[in-house]
């Protein structure tokens, strides 16, 4: 596309609370305007809110890229009309997908650039190379990792999206796979805990935008790595930043290390 022109970033998802923001944060960015903006099917042609609601091909047809913070299922319907179109690039942040709705996304990204992350801030995305290395250098049997997260009452998956990125990260660094050593869930009668498992607890409650920690807890020392999300601005601007990213990309699957030129590993 013409590198002087305005990216049109195309909204889905228009009346959530992402997708406000979304919306809040292009309108004040240089070099990016409010392209078309879609929430449910029945709503296409009714304005709501104040916002004018188009239908998906018409979306499709007049976004750069579209950023999408709905839902799993919603996301790769998406991602499979973009494919069949060979447009607009996607930019996705939905979490709790299903394998079969990974692996929707996954095949459409042969045909549009899809940006997909559980989180999209800077911040969280430096923690994760943080503890990967953390997870490397500290021997399993004497630091154990425990992962917790909280988010508002109103998140229907858990653990959330970014905590299962930092539960892989995690397990990255000690070479297993996370399905392996993931404890999920504790309850009753456990028994002891398992040497080189992975661990997770979810709080929900009130308004809670995003906190996570990982603790790597020792015999005599506890290490903490956390972040915490004080507003919701913070992913919209990190997904902006990767939609511009994405209309310069070729077809693929690419994450937030892509866009910021993290690397991997």
């Amino acid at each position: 596309m013409n590198e002087t022109a305005e990216v049109r970033i195309g909204v889905a998802g228009a009346l959530g609370r992402m997708g406000r923001a979304v919306t809040a944060l292009t309108q004040a960015r240089v070099g990016a305007v409010v392209g078309p903006q879609f929430d449910r099917p029945e709503l296409a042609g009714q304005i709501l809110e104040g916002v004018a609601l188009v239908g998906l091909d018409e979306a499709l047809a007049s976004a750069d890229v579209i950023i999408d913070f709905t839902t799993p299922a919603a996301s790769a319907a998406l991602a499979a009309a973009a494919a069949a179109k060979g447009r607009p690039a996607l930019v996705i942040g939905s979490t709790g997908a299903t394998p079969l709705q990974e692996a929707q996304i996954a095949e459409a990204a042969a045909s549009v650039a899809i940006v997909r992350s559980g989180n999209f801030s800077l911040g969280l995305n430096l923690m994760l190379g943080l503890v990967r290395q953390a997870a490397k250098a500290l021997d399993p049997a004497d630091f154990d990792i425990e992962i917790l997260e909280s988010h508002h009452k109103r998140k229907v998956d858990a653990p959330s999206g970014t905590a299962l990125m930092l539960g892989q990260a995690a397990a990255d660094g000690r070479g297993v796979a996370l399905s392996n050593v993931a404890q999920r869930g504790r309850d009753g009668l456990t028994g002891a805990r398992s040497e080189g498992a992975i661990g997770f607890a979810s709080l929900r409650g009130g308004g809670v935008i995003g906190e996570h920690a990982v603790m790597f807890a020792g015999e005599e020392e506890i290490i903490t790595l956390s972040h915490s999300a004080r507003d919701r601005g913070l992913f919209a601007r990190g997904a902006l930043q990767a939609a511009l990213w994405a209309t310069r990309q070729p077809p693929g699957l690419y994450d937030m290390l892509d866009v910021l030129g993290l690397g991997r590993g």
